[in-house]
């Protein structure tokens, strides 16, 4: 099993503005501009929150954002409004740790799922890319537990206006 983060922070560190809107994100560039097809082709699980979700909710043909992957949405709701995507609730790294061996798991979106993971040192890889945005302020990628993590910078590709860092996690370095 691998577990990934793949997402797009600002160049000052953040996910989404401080109520929670993207607007920064869609306004510098599209999915089509980055790695994202490739990257998706060798994902099995997608794990994601809440108010990820609901950015999905948005797009047209929502039901199609994920069409080859099962797809998990930490929630206290028990139904969701797409098909696909299945409603969990409880710890999520307990729950990463039943899936299966040979799974390729993607973290989606907010720091509530990969804080925890990151935590228990349980992220494989992190491909991250940094928009030419500052916001000052903001939903931040990384809230994990005070504590010394190393990752080995693999690889750095620039897509438009996205700079993309492969980062793998030391114990796989096999550079």
């Amino acid at each position: 099993m691998s577990i990934y983060f793949y997402g797009c922070m600002t160049m000052d560190g953040y996910l989404a503005d401080k109520n929670y809107n993207l607007d920064w994100l869609y306004q510098t560039g599209a999915t089509e501009e980055t790695s994202y097809a490739e990257f998706y082709k060798e994902i099995d699980i997608t794990i994601m929150g809440k108010r990820t979700f609901h950015e999905i909710e948005k797009t047209a043909d929502a039901e199609l954002v994920y069409p080859t992957t099962q797809n998990y949405v930490f929630t206290h709701s028990k139904n969701l409004s797409l098909k696909g995507f299945i409603p969990v609730n409880g710890d999520v790294v307990e729950f990463v740790k039943r899936m299966g061996e040979n799974k390729n798991i993607w973290i989606i979106g907010g720091n509530m799922i990969l804080s925890p993971l990151l935590d228990f040192d349980m992220v494989d890889y992190l491909i991250i890319q940094i928009a030419p945005v500052l916001l000052g302020d903001g939903i931040p990628l990384f809230a994990q537990k005070e504590a010394l993590k190393r990752f080995f910078l693999k690889d750095v590709k620039k897509y438009a206006q996205f700079a993309e860092l492969i980062y793998v996690k030391r114990s796989l370095d096999i550079a």
